[in-house]
């Protein structure tokens, strides 16, 4: 059965307030590597699209993000899924600065749908050698919902800057501008850590839900 998830209009109306109270805070993507499991990438990027061993081009040496930056994320508590939720965002944005996928499936159901869209392309971004840019991350709120489905349901909405990105066909990089997602995140505590077990992400005229 599908596990159904609040609007993005409805999270959009109760972090529009948030957005009213002052600037975007930033949020910033890379912050010193921990002692976390995630290894920054040492092979010199993705193969090449024909499958050969060659490296299409060199993947940034970016430092992944650092759970310190995400206070409480470890806690089986509201907050602390507030926080996960903003650190899988977090994890997913250095994926496709690098083409490192392996953190994300630790962090992810097997059935959230929502986090596939999110993240299907960092495969091809790693093949064809075409990594985002570095950039910042600017956090316009968070909102935590109660949730029938999950154990919470975390609203959360942030713009990214203007940076470099494979286009559509991956052929080649090109320059966006500013992006803002609306997203939900469907947590799950599972074991000791919070699971994004489903997730509504919307940005520009795209609205996916998994």
């Amino acid at each position: 059965m599908s596990r159904r998830l609040l609007s993005t209009v409805a999270t959009g109306a109760l972090l529009l307030g948030l957005a009213a109270c002052g600037d975007p805070n930033p949020g910033a993507v890379t912050t010193p590597p921990p002692d976390i499991g995630i290894d920054a990438p040492s092979d010199g990027g993705g193969k090449s699209s024909d499958g050969g061993d060659e490296p299409t081009a060199e993947a940034p040496d970016i430092p992944p993000p650092d759970p310190a930056d995400y206070e409480g994320m470890d806690q089986n508590t509201p907050e602390g899924a507030e926080q996960a939720f903003r650190y899988y965002i977090a994890v997913s944005i250095w994926a496709h600065q690098t083409g490192d996928d392996s953190a994300l499936e630790r962090l992810e159901g097997e059935d959230c749908g929502g986090c596939d869209v999110l993240n299907d392309d960092v495969t091809p971004i790693r093949e064809n050698g075409l990594y985002w840019s570095e950039l910042t991350r600017f956090d316009t709120g968070t909102a935590i919902h109660e949730s029938s489905t999950f154990d919470h349901e975390i609203g959360y909405v942030f713009t990214l800057e203007s940076h470099k990105r494979p286009n559509e066909d991956f052929t080649e990089s090109i320059l966006v501008s500013d992006v803002e997602y609306v997203t939900i995140g469907g947590m799950d505590w599972e074991g000791e850590v919070w699971i994004v077990n489903g997730m509504t992400i919307n940005w520009g005229d795209d609205i996916y839900e998994g």
